[in-house]
């Protein structure tokens, strides 16, 4: 039997061909991973140098938006700055013709005060370091709009203002990057009187009501029924950053506003809510809030008033000293500043028993003013706004034995602001000074009263319209703070800066 012979013609190589075939597989693998590293490497890269540039672009914003908000003087507030000089019905603002611009690069700049054009180029550009490169970054900032009103804290015009702040930030190098961010910064109008009474001091007996006392609300733009305001059992809210203390049957009629909580005994170490005894009650009850309130300092009086006396009698006219605005009239004597805002600065006011005192609108720079033996304030035309200094003196207003007479029931056309001078405000506020304000309610006394840095008395057991802000505030006499509804918008004060509409593009 012959052996037979298999034959492999035709499959000869075929090791090879598989062995090249899974090279090349391995060889595409290895290219797409190589390559799916590089993307992933690349990425990685793009996105390092993109945050790095944002992040310059958003330092170039904040140094911007710090210049603004810290160092800048808006036009108004600066004497060589008139607010007169810029278009403030357009938006943006305009000055001769064009919107009005800060820049870091000075020949962008469109704006009348070469120091603040130069202030604000040194101030809002500069550079981040990085480990292996460096990002250079600026602004450019545009006013958008731009008003200005009385301030009801300060008793001043304030200007506001809304800026649009554009950061750039570029990253040199490899991965180089450019990077814009945008954000609108801007402050608001806010109502300065949210309360019939509020209080600053954070301890025990921050706010006191007894005897009666009372709180409630109405409106000044409603007209008046029988000669006096409507008025509502509610809206008479109160706040304080410490304690509330209700004595016999002494009503809130609204809420309670503090950051303490509960009701009970008080103590240093135990600052509770609300402290009732009697039948006292807030019909509203409690606003637990997040954190002390902070009322601004009144900016200090300048020049200070004199400290000397002058007498306001019922008889003899104007006295030597009174100045050119006061004029002879019925029992007493009117002040007539020539505009709203002339100032009549005076030393220690002291108005005499039966003297009438007619005011109109101006601004009132008296060091004190003390009212005896019915002597009465009556206020012709408004705002009247007394700054009153108190410099040596322990009560720089007490009108606890005078009458104000404020027959419009508007309390901002009747303002006391007590601005006490720097080294008093620092004295005060270490608790090595104290000050006092003495109120006195009446059938038509309707006022503002301002004075963060003085405890405050209301006595007379009849009423106030308007609202009361003090270091303390003891309402045991019986008298109804009659919180003015339309205070949310008659009298206001510039809020706390904030950022909007925030948003970046890259180039």
């Amino acid at each position: 039997m012959s052996a037979q012979r298999r034959s492999w013609s035709g499959e000869q190589g075929i090791a090879l061909i598989l062995a090249m075939f899974m090279v090349l597989v391995v060889s595409l693998l290895g290219a797409a991973l190589v390559s799916t590293g590089r993307t992933e490497t690349l990425s990685s890269l793009n996105y390092k140098s993109l945050s790095q540039a944002r992040y310059a672009a958003e330092s170039g914003l904040h140094s911007a938006a710090n210049y603004l908000i810290h160092t800048y003087v808006a036009p108004g507030m600066d004497a060589g700055d008139p607010i007169g000089a810029y278009n403030r019905t357009v938006s943006p603002v305009t000055y001769n013709g064009r919107p009005v611009v800060l820049s870091t690069t000075l020949a962008n700049s469109n704006y009348p005060i070469e120091a603040k054009k130069i202030a604000f180029r040194d101030l809002s550009h500069g550079t981040l370091e990085m480990s292996t490169s460096h990002a250079d970054y600026s602004a450019t900032a545009r006013l958008m709009s731009m008003k200005q009103f009385t301030d009801a804290y300060a008793g001043t015009l304030v200007t506001i203002q809304s800026w649009e702040i554009t950061g750039s930030g570029n990253l040199d190098g490899a991965g180089d990057a450019d990077v814009q961010v945008t954000a609108i910064i801007e402050k608001q109008t806010v109502p300065a009187f949210r309360y019939a009474a509020f209080s600053t001091y954070p301890g025990c007996s921050s706010l006191q009501f007894g005897g009666g006392g009372t709180t409630n609300s109405y409106d000044s733009t409603a007209a008046l029924v029988g000669g006096v305001p409507v008025q509502a059992s509610s809206g008479g809210n109160v706040g304080s950053n410490g304690n509330l203390s209700l004595n016999g049957n002494a009503t809130i009629n609204g809420t309670l506003s503090t950051p303490r909580a509960g009701v009970g005994g008080c103590t240093a170490n135990n600052v509770t809510a609300e402290t009732v005894a009697g039948q006292g009650t807030v019909t509203q009850g409690l606003v637990q809030l997040p954190q002390q309130i902070t009322m601004p300092d009144p900016a200090v009086i300048s020049p200070m008033p004199p400290t000397t006396s002058i007498d306001l009698k019922k008889t003899g006219g104007c006295p030597m000293g009174a100045g050119p605005y006061c004029s002879n009239s019925a029992d007493g004597m009117t002040f007539t500043p020539t505009t709203s805002t002339t100032v009549v600065s005076l030393g220690n006011v002291n108005m005499n028993a039966g003297a009438i005192i007619h005011l109109n609108a101006g601004i009132y720079e008296w060091n004190s003013i003390n009212a005896v033996g019915n002597a009465e304030l009556v206020i012709d035309s408004g705002p009247v706004i007394f700054r009153i200094a108190g410099k040596g003196v322990d009560t720089p207003i007490d009108l606890a034995g005078g009458v104000i007479t404020n027959t419009t029931y508007a309390p901002s056309k009747l303002q006391f602001v007590f601005a006490p001078d720097a080294a008093d405000q620092a004295a005060i506020t270490a608790e090595t000074l104290s000050k006092d304000i003495k109120i006195n309610g009446g059938a038509a006394a309707s006022a503002l009263i301002y004075a963060p840095k003085a405890d405050g008395t209301l006595s007379g057991g009849a009423d106030l319209y308007g609202a009361i802000i003090f270091r303390k505030v003891k309402d045991m006499g019986g008298t109804a703070v009659h919180y003015d509804r339309n205070l949310q918008n008659a009298a206001l004060t510039s809020g706390n800066p904030t950022m909007t509409s925030f948003n970046w593009s890259s180039y």
